[in-house]
């Protein structure tokens, strides 16, 4: 009887090693590949550095956009981009233009 006491003794005592660390695996795991995880934190970080650069492009368009757009405001018009505007909207041209037409294929 003592031998079997024992043997339960040590049983229960692996099996609760056992336990612990599958639960510490399952914990490190997640650690790891989890929504949260280390590999996650990486791939936001490289999101985080694309969506930078795409919003430091879209405000040097924007930029751009809001220069052009100042000078053709009616306070202060350039004669020059109201002349290219009016030209390409009612596809007129200045008789002294050198037009090349290119024959379609």
């Amino acid at each position: 009887m003592v031998s079997r006491a024992r043997l339960k003794s040590i049983l229960t005592g692996l099996a609760l090693y056992a336990m612990a660390a599958a639960i510490v695996g399952y914990f490190g795991v997640n650690a790891y590949t989890g929504k949260y995880g280390l590999n996650a934190r990486q791939e936001l970080d490289q999101e985080i550095i694309a969506l930078t650069s795409e919003l430091a492009q879209l405000k040097r368009e924007r930029a751009r956009s809001e220069q052009r757009v100042s000078l053709l405001r009616s306070e202060r018009i350039d004669p020059d981009m109201l002349d290219e505007r009016a030209r390409f909207q009612l596809d007129y041209v200045n008789p002294r233009d050198l037009v090349r037409m290119i024959p379609a294929k």
